[in-house]
């Protein structure tokens, strides 16, 4: 019995397994060599013909006197009945139906059939199609006349039972009958075709004035580009030139703006090159490719650069050759107005041409594209639009109150809040120079200052003072350059620097003091090295030895300490120069030689202590230090002791360290490492204790053997 885990309720006591279907297994072919006679598709297709039974017809019944036929009428037409009974909506068998009655010749029934078929579906036009039909194969006029009479006017938006009610009129010469009933269709306003067959009626009758008063309303009608064209073409063909221009004017003035103009224009240019009137069809085209918008101008460009070529002169062909690119540039600049390098190319192309008005609105349009958040990076290309700009008017139209308000407009637009741009600041400055308004530049400036400060700024208006010669506005403006960027150390060398150059010796040493006293400075060694310089400049050695021993209070760095040690070094070439024309002892000149020499070896000395005792990891430093101590020796000459360096100098060691990469595998890296003289003999004396302790320790064990 099936377990409660495999047996389902609804299966009884079979279990799943029982109840699955199972198919049989697949053939597999064992010998998949092809047979050695081949059976083709069209085989198999000819096979099947030909054994396909015969169709089975139902047989040929003939009539022999009026019962029958009677029978066969009545059988048939209860037949039909049944089905239109089960079916009435299919229009299949009411035409049918009605087309037997036609073929048994009683026209009265078949008129009866049709009626109750356009009783229940009138608004079906094949039917009253077919029941006209009907009425006009049978010659049966005045009837048809009458259905195609109701067919419109039941269904007048159906165009086809109107035509074939005017060809009916037509066919039986019944011409102004025909005419009525195409003014009958033209009040319900159809399309452009029914106007169009009414038109060709009149003139298949030669009835111009007809046709062009048909033409009239038409375009009434149906105010299209493509109607007043068939209206001009049609004067033109009737040699009418000054109406056909009449037609064309009337088209432009209504719909110039319209987004088939460019076809409107292109007809026109070419029917006014038909006429021979070059300037008429060059002015057109010129209008029209300054009205309709560049992206749906592209085949009218096309027709005036071959008018050009064709008419024009140099200057004609040029332009028109400009224009391809202006359109070019129009299609960008519509696309992305936001890519101002497009924009910079357009206004290019414009300069060359040499229109001003035509530049200004190219610039005038870009500008207007501001970028769509207040982010630097989006304003960078901008921004330099606006520069264009304004020096094209400066330079180009020389109109400084454009230039003017092109600046000021600008920097009303830029979020000083957020970002700004030293450059326009200084171009709009350096304008008002040019224009010798001092006064505008300093206020430019200051509001630059005050809104947006910069280091730029800063500079160019101090350079700008230094060269009139106003020392206190220089003055006041390094003071709130280092207010606004106190740990600038720029600013405090070029601000001492002012003040020696004044000889204001006392102020230039009080600020290089108050720039080494702040708490952050971006750049502090070049600071130090300038107040050095200073005070070397000024043949303060001793104030210059206090510095270098500030300076050490702060970093050991190792170039402070070989900046030191030439310091002391070529002390005795500042002290030979201080005493000027006076005649030296050489003994003199010598002793002070080696003193400064003694000096420099002292620091050399001492940062060598500093880096063996405070600092010993920094040994490529301590290395560095050591060869330009060397270097020092060296160039001393007799007076240089080499010998004193080279036993402190280090020996050079390759060795590898292992480094591990991110997939976990280890690889090794070489380096130099420097083993100083007392590290080697640290290691040697670890080498003998070692040695020491294995000699003990291999005694004592040969004496516990011997006992």
């Amino acid at each position: 019995m099936a377990s409660g885990r495999d047996s389902d309720r609804t299966l009884g006591y079979m279990t799943q397994k029982d109840t699955e279907v199972r198919l049989p297994r697949p053939t597999r072919v064992k010998n998949k060599t092809p047979a050695p006679v081949q059976i083709t598709a069209e085989q198999i297709l000819r096979e099947a013909r030909e054994r396909q039974e015969a169709e089975i017809r139902p047989p040929k019944q003939k009539i022999t006197d009026s019962t029958e036929l009677s029978d066969y009428r009545l059988r048939r037409r209860k037949e039909f009945e049944d089905k239109i009974r089960r079916a009435r909506w299919n229009i299949q068998v009411w035409m049918k139906y009605a087309q037997w009655e036609e073929s048994q010749k009683d026209y009265a029934r078949a008129r009866s059939v049709w009626e109750r078929a356009i009783e229940g579906d009138y608004r079906n036009h094949t039917l009253w199609l077919k029941y006209a039909e009907f009425e006009m194969k049978n010659r049966f006029v005045n009837s048809a006349r009458n259905v195609w009479d109701r067919a419109v006017t039941l269904l007048p938006r159906v165009d086809q039972l109107w035509y074939k009610y005017i060809h009916m009129e037509e066919m039986l010469g019944n011409v102004a009958g025909a005419r009525q009933i195409f003014e009958r269709w033209m009040q319900w306003s159809p399309d452009q075709q029914g106007w169009l067959s009414f038109i060709k009626f009149e003139l298949r009758y030669n009835e111009i004035e007809r046709a062009r008063s048909i033409y009239e309303r038409f375009v009434l009608c149906h105010p299209k580009v493509s109607a007043y064209i068939r209206f001009a073409k049609f004067e033109m063909k009737g040699g009418e030139v000054a109406r056909a221009r009449g037609v064309y004017e009337r088209a432009t003035e209504k719909l110039a703006d319209d987004e088939e103009a460019e076809m409107l224009f292109v007809a026109f240019g070419e029917f006014e090159e038909r006429c021979k009137e070059v300037e008429r069809a060059r002015f057109i085209y010129k209008f029209a490719l300054d009205r309709i918008p560049k992206g749906r101008a592209e085949d009218l460009y096309k027709k005036f650069l071959a008018f050009e070529k064709q008419y024009g002169d140099k200057e004609g062909i040029e332009d028109a050759i400009v224009g391809k690119r202006r359109f070019q540039y129009e299609d960008e600049v519509r696309k992305n107005p936001l890519n101002y390098d497009s924009w910079f190319d357009y206004v290019r192309l414009e300069e060359t041409v040499g229109n001003k008005d035509r530049v200004r609105e190219i610039y005038e349009r870009a500008i207007a594209n501001v970028p769509p958040a207040e982010e630097k990076r989006y304003w960078q290309r901008y921004i330099y639009l606006w520069i264009n700009y304004a020096l094209y008017e400066e330079i180009e139209t020389e109109d400084v109150e454009r230039t003017r308000d092109v600046y000021r407009e600008c920097l009303k637009l830029i979020p000083h809040s957020k970002f700004s741009f030293a450059k326009i600041w200084l171009l709009a400055a350096q304008f008002e120079i040019r224009q010798l308004n001092l006064a505008g530049a300093r206020q430019i400036l200051g509001n630059a200052i005050g809104k947006a400060p910069k280091d730029k700024i800063f500079k160019k208006y101090i350079e700008i003072e230094l060269q009139l010669g106003n020392m206190d506005r220089c003055r006041k403006l390094y003071e709130r350059y280092l207010e606004w960027s106190p740990e600038n150390c720029y600013a405090w060398s070029k601000y001492a620097e002012l003040e020696r150059s004044l000889a204001e010796t006392e102020r230039a040493r009080a600020i290089f003091e108050l720039a080494i006293s702040q708490p952050a400075l971006d750049m502090p060694e070049l600071l130090w090295k300038a107040y050095i310089d200073f005070e070397i400049a000024e043949g303060e050695l001793e104030r210059t030895r206090a510095l270098y021993e500030r300076l050490l209070d702060r970093t050991k760095h190792y170039k402070v300490w070989v900046s030191f040690a030439k310091f002391e070094a070529s002390s005795a070439e500042q002290e030979d120069e201080e005493e000027e024309e006076e005649e030296q002892d050489e003994t003199d000149a010598l002793e002070r030689k080696k003193e400064c020499i003694r000096r420099a070896r002292e620091i050399f000395e001492r940062a060598n202590s500093y880096y063996k005792d405070s600092a010993p990891e920094l040994k490529e430093e301590r290395a560095t230090l050591l060869e330009d101590w060397l270097n020092m020796e060296t160039n001393f000459g007799n007076l240089g002791d080499v010998s004193v360096v080279q036993s402190k100098l280090p020996k050079k060691l390759k060795k590898r360290k292992p480094i591990t990469r991110e997939d976990g595998s280890t690889e090794y890296e070489e380096y130099i490492d420097y083993l100083y003289p007392e590290e080697s003999q640290t290691t040697n004396l670890m080498i003998l204790e070692a040695a020491y302790k294995w000699k003990k320790q291999k005694l004592a064990t040969s004496e516990e053997d011997y006992d």
